[in-house]
């Protein structure tokens, strides 16, 4: 898998390509994707879906887990659950991929935007304290290519205010605030397993809750809202957010390999730590007392109008890379007046570089040296 997960922008044919993500599919992948098709449960029931659940909780330091068909359907799910809806605000991010505000908008709800810390990249949480209103019912902290949010200062904020706390963690597994892994602060925490995750399971997700009661109400909307007790019985509008068998069979092989998953990104961030030293540019470096998971091995050149420029000339030796999201705010659909400057710079100066687990030191190097002949 390489190309298929994003569009490429790669150059000419004969060019050596390096994707910016493609999944590490080893360990008991096959084996228990066969074990699936030999049992002929392929879709949302069968063994794995459970113990991939249990697993994952485990792995995080929860106390439970419910997996759903993709990220996004995820905070979705949480936000009905939750019971948040029209009349509510819920604090985001502007420099966050549009899912966020997406499912935000489907609910009812109303975004309220917020800038970012520039060394961190995360929500503002000052800015965060600053819009609150007697509407607000929850912040949204989304941890932005694997580097946790301020969650000290968030969760204060949501305790000084009685608001609820839902962690967008789509981009953070393996990432730690104080060594305590995200998606365990909150009232409720999304995971997505998307193909360029750091787990895969092609599409997927996971939902996370802190009150058994919430969760209960999660397992039963991802369902149909079928009934305990009385069959093809539906008494609530729900969905159907369900996780196949076979997604949940990769899932759990891909668990099992999260620790030398996680090593493997490290030493690839290090490598461009290493390798892109004395540039017209900084690294997206952790800062205080967090695990950075580098999902996105990112850098953020000194000017904006560098930035495309090195973009399209690594394109032409073959190196795929992404820009950092455009502002939600500026989004025709959820357009609104305010001004982010943090936000707003670190939209037109950042690059997401090559960042999967399998990249040799040998393609890392041939990235430094193209970038640092852009500058030559």
């Amino acid at each position: 898998m390489n190309s298929t997960i994003l569009p490429s922008i790669c150059g000419e044919a004969n060019v050596e390509h390096t994707p910016v993500y493609q999944p590490y599919l080893a360990g008991n992948v096959s084996r228990y994707v066969n074990d699936c098709l030999d049992s002929g449960w392929i879709s949302s029931r069968g063994e794995f879906v459970p113990r991939f659940e249990v697993a994952f909780a485990e792995f995080i330091g929860a106390n439970e887990a419910t997996s759903v068909a993709n990220g996004t359907v995820a905070i979705h799910l949480v936000l009905d659950a939750l019971g948040i809806g029209p009349g509510d605000e819920v604090i985001v991010p502007t420099l966050t991929y549009i899912a966020t505000v997406n499912t935000i908008l489907q609910i009812g709800a109303t975004p309220v935007f917020v800038d970012s810390v520039g060394s961190t990249l995360q929500m503002d949480p000052v800015a965060v304290e600053l819009a609150v209103t007697s509407r607000t019912r929850a912040i949204m902290a989304v941890h932005l290519y694997g580097h946790p949010c301020d969650l000290t200062s968030i969760v204060a904020t949501c305790r000084k205010h009685d608001l609820l706390l839902i962690e967008d963690c789509a981009e953070a597994f393996g990432s730690k605030w104080e060594g305590r892994h995200v998606g365990t602060f909150g009232d409720a925490a999304t995971f997505s397993f998307f193909g360029n995750k750091t787990i895969t399971t092609g599409e997927g997700g996971m939902v996370v809750t802190r009150d058994p009661e919430i969760m209960k109400r999660c397992r039963r909307l991802k369902n149909q809202g079928v009934s305990s007790n009385r069959e093809y019985w539906h008494d609530i509008l729900a969905y159907n957010y369900r996780m196949t068998n076979i997604q949940a069979a990769i899932g759990l092989a891909q668990l099992e390999m999260a620790a030398d998953i996680l090593t493997m990104k490290a030493k690839v961030a290090n490598a461009y730590r290493v390798g892109l030293t004395r540039l017209p540019l900084r690294m997206h470096d952790p800062v205080g007392k967090v695990t950075h998971s580098h999902w996105m091995c990112s850098v953020i050149v000194d000017r904006p109008q560098d930035r495309d420029p090195l973009r399209a000339y690594l394109a032409q030796q073959g190196i795929e890379t992404r820009p950092f999201f455009t502002q939600a705010h500026t989004m025709p659909h959820c357009r609104v007046e305010g001004d982010f400057p943090v936000s707003a710079s670190l939209s037109a100066r950042g690059i997401n570089l090559p960042s999967y687990p399998g990249l040799s030191q040998e393609q890392i190097s041939r990235i430094c040296a193209t970038i640092c002949s852009f500058w030559r």
